[in-house]
């Protein structure tokens, strides 16, 4: 959970201020990284020539979480971009089992609308609020970040499986890099720092935390792999004031706890 928070203060740091650099180019070194990491690593342990089968889904899912994600934090805080994505990823989580016929218990919809009635407060326009776009790209990170964990919860070599998913982005990181310029008043943005903090992020807090994610979560029950996550804005909202000197508002904070709070009434009353 660490790591993944990390990924929102390296995001934020390497996209904000004058010698920031350009979201698609932060994506693209941030999937390169992960990808050469994972790659060696799976090389030193001698199952490079393993044969695996290709899992579509979880490489759309996974560039669209991080292209989304890059894009957002153009516009976002850092602790409001970590609340957005983890409380979208946990309702995508939860959407997916009401959709499997899980059966809801009234405590567990009351939390549901505890939830969305404090993300609509939190969207509700002012001083305070979130940028929309912004908002709206975060949520669609969330969303393809919660089915690349619900996938992740299938069988396999954890480190393989991640390490596929990464290789398997590089070819859409291209792609979206001709777009991006093609579509025009954009252009690519280099810095050291920006460059630097995208490799960290691909190679610590992306590759080998995913990896370890992947792991982690098909020991888990549904209900304890959303409560553990419930940590992460906190986390972040904790490395944003620290590293990046942003502060937090009363909206933030009344927002979160009833974010927060009804996301876990949900699955801990669904766990009983």
């Amino acid at each position: 959970m660490i790591a993944f928070a990390a990924n929102s203060v390296l995001a934020r740091s390497a996209l904000s201020g004058e010698a920031a650099i350009d979201p698609i180019s932060y994506t693209g070194i941030r999937l390169f990284a992960a990808a050469a990491t994972l790659a060696a690593i799976i090389f030193f342990r001698g199952q490079s020539q393993q044969k695996r089968s290709v899992d579509y889904l979880s490489i759309a899912m996974l560039f669209g979480y991080a292209a989304a994600f890059s894009l957002a934090y153009l516009r976002l805080d850092t602790a409001m971009g970590a609340l957005i994505l983890f409380g979208v990823v946990q309702m995508t989580m939860i959407s997916a089992g009401i959709i499997k016929g899980e059966r809801l218990r009234g405590l567990q919809w009351s939390g549901i609308a505890m939830a969305c009635g404090a993300f609509v407060y939190l969207m509700i326009p002012g001083l305070s609020a979130p940028d929309p776009i912004g908002a709206v790209l975060m949520a669609i990170s969330g969303i393809c970040w919660g089915a690349y964990s619900l996938a992740g919860r299938s069988g396999g070599d954890s480190l393989l499986r991640t390490a596929d998913n990464f290789i398997g982005t590089l070819p859409l990181a291209i792609i979206a890099c001709g777009f991006y310029l093609w579509l025009g008043p954009f252009e690519i943005h280099l810095s050291q720092s920006g460059i630097a903090l995208a490799v960290i992020s691909g190679a610590v807090t992306s590759g080998i935390g995913y990896a370890i994610w992947y792991s982690a979560v098909r020991g888990l029950s549904a209900a304890q792999g959303g409560i553990v996550q419930l940590s992460v804005p906190i986390i972040a909202a904790i490395g944003g004031v620290i590293f990046v000197s942003e502060p937090l508002s009363a909206r933030f904070y009344v927002s979160a706890l009833f974010i927060l709070g009804g996301i876990a009434l949900t699955t801990i009353e669904g766990a009983k």
